[in-house]
């Protein structure tokens, strides 16, 4: 059940839009805001508000990488994959992650502090390397950058 601070929010957002359909992909952000992920649950309950079906919202959501479907840690790191970061360093980067934090990507540590995340491209290819820590754009990464991000995390 969407509590009514999120439905609040939602319907905030209903007056900015011509339809209801139109807000889908915000009022699944507002859920995810409160509550770190959009669940089954939440899918019907916006579905009920929203006039559309589970199936749809689902289908936009697993396009929308943004929105994620299962649960994630308390921190979101999002590694770029794009050509630039590949070519400026994305597999040394991802290897310093996996290692630093014990998982491969799409994957939480076990104490639920990271979950580590492709992403195709953050836009930022004149600082590449880069990645997303909670939606802050970190670039130029190189191992040290990323210890100090991931001590900043604490």
């Amino acid at each position: 059940m969407l509590t009514a601070e999120e439905r609040q929010e939602i319907e905030v957002e209903l007056s900015h839009y011509p339809t209801k359909q139109a807000v889908c992909i915000d009022a699944m952000k507002i859920v995810q805001h409160h509550r770190g992920w959009v669940s089954d649950e939440s899918i019907h309950d916006i579905g009920e508000l929203l006039e559309m079906s589970a199936g749809d919202l689902d289908g936009i959501a697993t396009f929308y990488n943004l929105i994620f479907r299962k649960p994630v840690g308390k921190h979101v790191i999002m590694l770029c994959d794009s050509v630039s970061c590949w070519i400026m360093g994305y597999e040394r980067m991802r290897a310093h992650l996996t290692e630093r934090l014990g998982i491969q990507m799409g994957e939480t540590t076990p104490d639920n502090r990271f979950t580590l995340l492709p992403i195709v491209c953050l836009g930022d290819c004149s600082h590449a390397p880069a990645l997303l820590v909670d939606n802050e754009l970190h670039g130029d990464l190189n191992p040290a950058k990323i210890d100090t991000l991931l001590e900043g995390c604490k």
